[in-house]
């Protein structure tokens, strides 16, 4: 374990009551979870405390548990050169209430709110351009959640004769293998097998 970096944790946990609510150090990192409301009083904490200075931003990723009640988890990582340490703060969200932008502490968290709102759905409250970033202007649904389907529900395709992009509804014309389940060597014969015995 890590002793500078729970060290860290437990100064955190201490200056931020409310704000922060857990500190957990696993597999090298440690991972802050913080209160939604309140995500941008920790991040300009760690931000700017002497102790902290994850000055740093490096990234916000995403993840879809549809079971849990508050089913996104975002998580931010930052990265202080100062210690030479990273850090996750993680928070939970539900489909409808928006998480407070993080681009007024870190500008560069722009278009990382951008992709999750994107890929996810996640709604961030005060963020000055919230649209999509990586699919189209169009585009139904959002791709990373779990029920989204895996087809998706439109295909994009340029059609020569008309010079133009076409949106079509998706349409599956392969032909999905049917399993038997049998052992290859026992089960129907396999084109190529009248081969196999020739060299013999």
């Amino acid at each position: 374990m890590d002793e500078a970096l729970q060290s860290l944790g437990d100064k955190a946990l201490a200056a931020l009551p409310g704000a922060l609510t857990s500190a957990k150090f696993a597999y090298g990192e440690l991972t802050l979870t913080a209160e939604p409301s309140r995500i941008v009083d920790a991040l300009t904490f760690l931000r700017d405390d002497v102790e902290f200075q994850f000055v740093a931003f490096i990234d916000i990723s995403g993840a879809d548990y549809p079971e849990r009640e508050r089913r996104f988890e975002i998580v931010y990582h930052l990265l202080s050169p100062k210690l030479n340490r990273r850090v996750r703060v993680r928070i939970e969200t539900d489909e409808t209430t928006p998480v407070p932008s993080a681009v007024a502490a870190f500008p560069a968290a722009n278009w990382y709110e951008r992709e999750v709102y994107d890929l996810f759905g996640v709604l961030f409250e005060g963020h000055p351009d919230l649209r999509r970033i990586l699919t189209d202007y169009g585009f139904d649904g959002h791709p990373l959640r779990k029920d989204f389907p895996m087809t998706g529900f439109l295909e994009v395709r340029y059609d020569d004769e008309e010079k133009r992009v076409r949106y079509e509804p998706v349409r599956l014309n392969q032909e999905f293998r049917q399993f038997d389940f049998l052992s290859p060597w026992e089960g129907a014969p396999l084109p190529g097998d009248e081969k196999a015995g020739k060299g013999q």
